[in-house]
């Protein structure tokens, strides 16, 4: 079953990349009691979430916050030094990477993808939401392929 508006979030054990190192944190705690702008791509480094998902959301989080946007958090199926490794590469300090190596919380959304025809095995689908307190207040899921309602763009026009 995939997550929708007005369901809160399931409680699973993410990785937070930090400047010294991974850092366990569960979904539970990581969303309680503020707003924030979640997107989910399939891999850091790749073609779409590099040129176009992460920079979005670097180049609109002033404008995210104003909005009343706490955080912004991104996550994929990676581990936290490639999403720490990605986050520098962009100089993405605006954004948490949370990393989901296992694909444990893509998998409790109900919103993974099977990449392996790309050889990258099971992987997030692309994804936006807006988590109030634990709970989606909106969620945008891409169709396979597609690059339009994830974007920061999109989501500002949803706050």
């Amino acid at each position: 079953m995939t997550i929708s508006k007005g369901d809160k979030l399931p409680d699973v054990k993410l990785v937070k990349a930090t400047p010294d190192g991974p850092e366990q944190v569960r979904s539970s705690d990581f969303f309680a009691g503020r707003k924030v702008a979640l997107f989910a791509v399939p891999g850091a480094f790749t073609p779409t979430c590099s040129a176009k998902h992460l920079p979005g959301y670097i180049d609109k989080a002033d404008d995210l916050k104003a909005r009343g946007i706490d955080e912004i958090a991104c996550t994929s199926v990676n581990d936290a030094f490639v999403m720490h490794a990605w986050k520098d590469a962009n100089s993405a300090d605006e954004i948490t990477m949370l990393a989901d190596g296992s694909g444990d919380f893509a998998e409790a959304l109900g919103l993974t993808a099977d990449m392996s025809g790309y050889g990258m095995g099971t992987r997030s689908n692309r994804y936006s939401m807006i988590v109030e307190d634990g709970v989606v207040t909106e969620i945008n899921v891409e169709e396979p392929g597609d690059f339009k309602v994830s974007s920061a763009e999109h989501m500002l026009g949803q706050l």
